[in-house]
């Protein structure tokens, strides 16, 4: 039922769940340690190649499997055992990484690229869920609040590890090696159990049809071709996704890369874990502010607006040469990256037909996730062809550029008219 306040809780605690793996491993963490632990690269170049290598892998996987998990939960009413069956995949994968040895990036690597695959794959039917949650009056908040459950959630959890990290000894840790492994198996256990109140409390959606699981699978390879077609159909709808693909594949890149910038540039460990815990704990409030804001200016401007904030985070990281510029520029972050994620979700809630939600939403993270190939692969091939680590993170500055310029051309007052026709044309093709 929609607007409940329990089932509104119950799903946004998954952001609490899930995030601490976004943060501990994928921002803060595995960057680190991979260069300093598992990769065996000689020079921080290299290295930045291999990680962004593999945050592109993990991509081109997530991307092709996306639009047919989510034709399927939608023919079969599935979305939440299998969102249940990537979050646990990608738990016992962060928690595997306790059991990599130095010197083993390939493995390390390998763990990584699934569990980001149980992360992205467990998101696609999350996001699908949220119109079976929030009504339109309150999409906006409900994914807001969402984005800053999370925030505040990884923020505590990587507090926690940050301690562990600093000072291993009074947690019972022999060295920093080890808390930082065990920081890994203790997302997989938190991950896990602020799943459960989902599981509990949000009910499945049910479709007009219900179909077994060999006929789901049929009907969702067929759904693919049909939602290409109606992303031609629905035009509003397809520049909005082109927008999104290209803004969003830098938000995604600074969040992946932005540790193992900060490394090459000669930054300690201890400054870049302290200004990923400014940007959690920064994002908490603006999340929810930002949602505010959009409803001031409309969440179309809110989105230009903080596109071209992390235009500017891109030039000015360029230029960034002491740990305190990282402190400010994890500010910055900090209050954007939650609103241009919130907004996003909820502003394309309102471009799709409503009883296709799951399909469309394996489309919208498909595309986010092809972009995600591009921006971690620009930043590496650039820094690797060049020399240098600041030219590869300006690089992004085209990605925010172009983005901006397709969303300057979405026309949201035509989708009513686009969902009408789209509907049409789908009944008389039946």
């Amino acid at each position: 039922m929609q607007d409940t306040r329990r089932s509104i809780i119950s799903w946004s605690l998954y952001d609490w769940a899930n995030s601490a793996f976004a943060t501990t491993v994928m921002a803060g963490f595995f960057p680190v340690f991979f260069s300093s632990y598992w990769s065996s690269a000689s020079t921080s170049q290299q290295s930045t190649f291999y990680l962004g290598l593999a945050n592109s892998i993990a991509s081109i996987l997530v991307a092709a499997m996306a639009p047919v998990l989510g034709a399927i939960a939608d023919n079969g009413s599935y979305r939440k055992r299998i969102l249940v069956f990537f979050a646990f995949l990608g738990a016992i994968m962060t928690g595997s990484l306790w059991f990599v040895a130095a010197g083993r990036w390939q493995i390390a690597v390998v763990f990584y690229i699934t569990a980001t695959i149980g992360f992205s794959g467990a998101n696609t039917f999350y996001d699908s869920l949220l119109p079976a949650v929030a009504s339109e009056k309150k999409v906006d908040f409900v994914s807001s609040l969402g984005f800053s459950l999370g925030y505040i959630g990884g923020g505590l959890l990587f507090l926690v590890n940050v301690l562990m990290y600093l000072n291993p000894e009074r947690f019972g840790l022999p060295d920093e090696a080890t808390a930082v492994r065990a920081s890994f198996m203790m997302v997989a256990v938190w991950w896990i159990v602020f799943t459960i109140p989902l599981v509990l409390f949000v009910k499945e959606p049910k479709g007009e049809k219900r179909y077994g699981v060999r006929t789901a699978i049929r009907q969702g390879f067929s759904q693919i071709a049909r939602t290409l077609k109606a992303v031609k159909t629905l035009k509003v709808t397809g520049m909005f996704l082109f927008a999104y693909w290209c803004y969003i594949d830098g938000v995604d890149t600074i969040v992946r890369m932005a540790v193992d910038y900060g490394t090459a540039l000669g930054f300690p460990s201890e400054s870049l874990i302290v200004a990923l815990l400014i940007t959690q704990f920064v994002a908490f409030p603006a999340a929810l502010a930002y949602n505010w804001f959009g409803h001031k200016i409309g969440v179309k401007r809110a989105l230009m607006v903080a596109i071209i904030a992390y235009a500017a985070i891109a030039v000015l990281g360029f230029f960034m040469n002491r740990p305190i510029h990282f402190y400010l520029l994890a500010c910055l972050i900090g209050l954007f990256q939650g609103g241009i994620q919130a907004l996003s979700r909820s502003y394309y809630t309102r471009l799709i037909p409503q009883e296709q939600s799951a399909q469309f939403f394996g489309f919208f993270n498909m595309l986010g996730k092809f972009a995600a190939i591009v921006g971690p692969l620009l930043v590496g091939v650039v820094t690797v062809l060049t020399g240098s680590n600041r030219l590869g993170i300006i690089s992004l500055v085209f990605l925010f550029a172009a983005g901006g310029i397709l969303l300057a051309r979405v026309d949201d007052k035509r989708i009513e008219a686009d969902l009408a026709d789209y509907r049409r044309n789908t009944e008389i093709g039946s």
